[in-house]
């Protein structure tokens, strides 16, 4: 099966396990997507992350995390730059999450990285999700 959009797959992955309660989720590894894990769980939305290597593609194991009365962490996620329309901004533009609340993740020239550190390094890039 060929996923035009592996990014759409994998917040989709996350929405849906977290949904479904499930203690973690799978998903088909990529440096991108390694990336955008990465963030996720340094800024605190996922509990941790493995990446398990095998001699064709490895797995990323994600660990999901939850409030104490089960509600999980992630409320919300959304994919905003698409294969057939891209978003791009720049480091004055670049866009708010619930006013601050929320995490934007943006592919820069210097890397994946939050809306908060693409403003402090001036750098613009394409606008891959939103997270809150």
């Amino acid at each position: 099966m060929q996923i035009t959009d592996p990014i759409a797959d994998l917040l989709t992955r996350i929405r849906n396990a977290s949904t479904a309660k499930h203690p973690s989720v799978d998903i088909p590894a990529s440096n991108l997507k390694k990336a955008i894990c990465q963030i996720l769980v340094d800024e605190g939305y996922i509990k941790g992350m493995k990446v398990t290597e095998d001699n064709k593609q490895g797995t990323i194991t994600l660990t999901l995390k939850y409030q104490e009365n089960g509600t999980p962490v992630i409320a919300g996620l959304k994919r905003v730059s698409k294969p057939g329309l891209r978003i791009y901004t720049n480091c004055e533009d670049m866009p708010k999450v619930m006013k601050g609340l929320g995490t934007a993740i943006i592919s820069t020239s210097k890397g994946v990285m939050t809306d908060k550190a693409a403003r402090a390094a001036h750098v613009g890039g394409e606008v891959l999700a939103f997270v809150w």
